[in-house]
């Protein structure tokens, strides 16, 4: 078992990442029906929970059948954060964890998320105040620097694991690189084969296949990994990578009425948690990954993402499972 704090999970777990308008609960409730060990929560803005924004507020949401589940905050101000931490324990998550690996603009170069690499010290200091503030085991989930000339994670990891975290997830890109090129697991390994390390690494990046995954569990050694991108409208990925790694077989890919099932299932929930209007218009982004690579499928795509009502998406999706479908080459 692999235990973060007082927490034990699997062997080589597979997590999923934290990812915004993505790793909600409706999300969350299929990834954990195809096997995610540990999943982490959409990240909660610190100024937003200290406003008790709405938006942020809801994020909070967790389900008794997720567990475990770490509930991920990001900010700039190490009081606003202390304060967030605190608020956010009495969600009673299973984990608080830290966004030090967000890219985006408008989190970065506020200072907050991958921000706070070009200012160690400070991250350092923040980690400690949410430590110090919290029961619960604290996680941080970050990039291998700010660019290609800070790339400084192994002393970083080393130091944040010195000021309490328990365990550490790593992307392997810098912040400077968005999502481009290919992740270096390199880095991520040579944090995890450090004499000093003792809390989980897990690696983060470009996992894509399950026999990615074991590839990389070979040749990086890492205690488990994190699935971001490759998840999103293929939430089986989770089921394909153990079965992978149990047998060393590779799963036929999900037939239509799977496909459906899951988008399905997806839908109502996201209807039932963020009402009929909120939960059709953010279902729109996972069609095309749910029914990625089927001929002739564009018309039906244009109908699932301009369609309004409830009832007439149900009913398009009746449709697309009575049809017959071919995988484009």
């Amino acid at each position: 078992m692999i235990r973060i704090g007082d927490l034990e999970i699997p062997d080589f777990p597979l997590l999923l990442a934290p990812m915004e308008d993505v790793s909600d609960p409706p999300f969350r409730a299929l990834c954990k029906q195809y096997g995610a060990d540990l999943m982490y929560t959409e990240f909660i803005s610190s100024e937003g929970l200290i406003r008790d924004a709405a938006k942020s507020r809801a994020k909070l949401d967790i389900f008794e059948y997720e567990r475990p589940v770490g509930i991920q905050i990001f900010g700039s101000e190490i009081g606003s954060m202390r304060q967030a931490a605190a608020i956010t324990e009495e969600a009673q998550p299973d984990i608080i964890d830290i966004n030090y690996g967000c890219p985006v603009k408008k989190v970065a170069c506020r200072g907050a998320g991958a921000g706070i690499l070009q200012d160690i010290p400070k991250m350092v200091s923040m980690t400690k105040e949410i430590v110090d503030t919290c029961t619960l085991p604290v996680t941080v989930k970050t990039r291998l620097g700010w660019d290609d000339q800070s790339k400084h994670i192994v002393e970083v990891a080393e130091r944040l694991q010195d000021v309490g975290i328990q365990a550490i997830s790593i992307h392997g890109r810098t912040r400077a690189q968005m999502y481009k090129g290919e992740a270096d697991w390199s880095l991520i390994a040579a944090v995890k084969n450090n004499p000093r390390m003792h809390i989980p690494v897990f690696g983060n990046g470009d996992i894509d296949s399950p026999q990615k995954a074991v590839e990389y569990k070979k040749r990086y050694g890492v205690d488990g990994i994190m699935i971001g991108r490759a998840s999103i409208g293929a939430p089986w990925i989770f089921r394909e990578i153990k079965h992978y790694i149990k047998t060393g077989e590779v799963l036929p890919p999900p037939d239509m009425d799977e496909r459906v099932a899951a988008a399905r299932q997806h839908f109502e929930k996201s209807i039932e948690w963020k009402g009929d209007r909120l939960g059709v218009v953010e279902m729109r982004r996972h069609y095309a990954n749910y029914f990625k690579g089927l001929r002739d499928f564009k018309s039906h795509r244009l109908d699932l993402v301009t369609l309004d009502a409830p009832d007439d998406i149900r009913s398009k999706l009746d449709e697309i499972a009575a049809l017959s479908w071919e995988v484009a080459p």
